[in-house]
């Protein structure tokens, strides 16, 4: 009988099914399922790192001219996917599914990322976006673990492991700035002995508790052990960022960008900062990066549009409101495509940007006019998956959207079965390899 070669056996697929009698149940994350040889993170060692960018829409996309006629990759495009047809292989439109159990309108907007319903009394905690989450686990290989940024406000939908909110960036030359401009040297050893009294203070606290241990009953010494394991995760954050204070950053042929004064200059606050996100991706400055797009007032300056953006999402389906919020959503459509084109000529011999960087689009609100989240606007492009077209899933009996985050976070390499509320991995949306 021939010996099979264990070490060099091919990996049970992630997507493996269990599969009898017309049913088919997913298995979940197995060691059979990890490679083989040493795991290479993600690709990383053959410069195929993997990288993650949320765009969030804080009034929504009419679904009337998004979602296109037609299941798979064989739909007729609609309205707005008429400009991404050059794209179409690489990007998955998704219909009929949100965030089981989120409601409230406008508040579920802190829910985009973090699928944690947070009810309408304010009452609720929220939890970790999908952002941070992978910021946490992944983002010590860069010098900025995740940006936060958005075109105007003082909100986004990225919340920390105790659920605080972290305010974005909302000036793109600030993010130029923070990306690429170097600080004296003086200034940079500031920056480093600042991170090395972080650590000091850190190592006090550490011996500290340590010498009450023997005095602890076991539960304590478990919750010692959890204190311990925080603490050391703080420390390494730290030596991660007294490596980069010390380091100068990163230098690029581009111009800093001139921000754009018009605060209802929607488009062009989401073309500033996309060219200074794409910049910080190719430089591999960070490999996280959410950007909020939230609906001002005032009139977007597209021709056509005469009434402020806010009050087109509440239509209340008048033909001439609706016609001015496409033209409005058309642009923005149209923008986020020349974003995907963009990552598509940056690259090396590995591929380029856009095939290692999964790109977002989503909003809290199906329906801005009437404040319903259900069925989600979501557009899914790049970053290795197997695109399927246009996934239409029950318009009234919707699927889980945090099954995509579970499927993001094993692309990027992560043993994680769930997030929030999911029931698995995205249906149709297979891992390329």
């Amino acid at each position: 009988m021939k010996r099979s070669n264990l070490h060099s056996r091919s990996p049970l697929k992630r997507r493996t099914l269990l599969r009898g009698s017309g049913v088919a149940m997913g298995l979940p994350f197995l060691s059979a399922m990890r490679p083989s040889f040493a795991d290479n993170d993600s690709g990383e060692e053959s410069g195929r790192a993997k990288r993650f960018v949320a765009m969030t829409v804080g009034l929504g996309l009419l679904p009337e001219n998004l979602v296109p006629e037609g299941e798979g990759m064989n739909y007729q495009p609609s309205r707005y996917l008429k400009a991404l047809q050059d794209l179409r292989e690489k990007v998955t439109v998704v219909s009929g599914s949100s965030h089981p159990g989120v409601n409230g309108g406008h508040r579920a907007e802190a829910s985009i990322l973090t699928a944690t319903p947070m009810g309408s009394s304010g009452a609720v905690n929220n939890t970790i976006s999908i952002d941070q989450y992978l910021a946490k686990h992944k983002g010590h290989k860069t010098r900025f673990p995740s940006l936060v940024c958005s075109t105007g406000g003082s909100t986004s939908p990225c919340y920390t492991e105790s659920g605080a909110m972290i305010p974005p960036i909302t000036s793109a030359s600030q993010l130029f700035a923070e990306l690429f401009v170097n600080s004296s040297p003086a200034e940079r050893e500031k920056q480093a002995d600042r991170v090395r009294q972080g650590r000091s203070i850190m190592d006090i606290v550490a011996e500290d508790a340590k010498s009450l241990q023997r005095d602890l009953g076991s539960g304590d010494r478990d919750r010692l052990d959890a204190y311990f394991t925080s603490v050391r995760q703080l420390e390494q954050r730290m030596q991660q960022s007294q490596k980069w204070a010390e380091m100068p950053k990163p230098s690029v042929e581009a111009s800093a960008p001139v921000d754009i004064r018009n605060p209802n200059d929607l488009i062009a606050r989401m073309k500033t900062m996309c060219d200074v996100v794409s910049l910080a991706l190719q430089t591999d400055s960070t490999r996280y990066v959410t950007l909020h797009l939230p609906g001002s007032g005032g009139v977007v300056p597209v021709d056509g549009v005469e009434e402020g953006y806010h009050s087109l999402s509440h239509h209340g389906r008048d033909e001439t409101k609706l016609e001015q919020l496409a033209l409005v959503e058309e642009a923005m459509i149209g923008q986020w495509g020349e974003f995907l084109r963009g990552l598509g000529q940056h690259g090396n011999s590995h591929g380029n940007l856009l095939d290692d960087t999964t790109v977002f689009l989503t909003s809290n609100l199906g329906n801005s006019s009437n404040h319903d989240n259900r069925n989600m606007p979501v557009l899914i492009a790049g970053g290795g998956f197997k695109h399927g077209g246009h996934l239409a899933f029950d318009r009234k009996n919707n699927y889980p959207l945090p099954n995509f985050y579970v499927s993001l976070l094993q692309q990027h390499g992560m043993e994680v079965d769930q997030f929030a509320t999911s029931t698995g991995t995205m249906t149709g949306l297979g891992i390329t390899g």
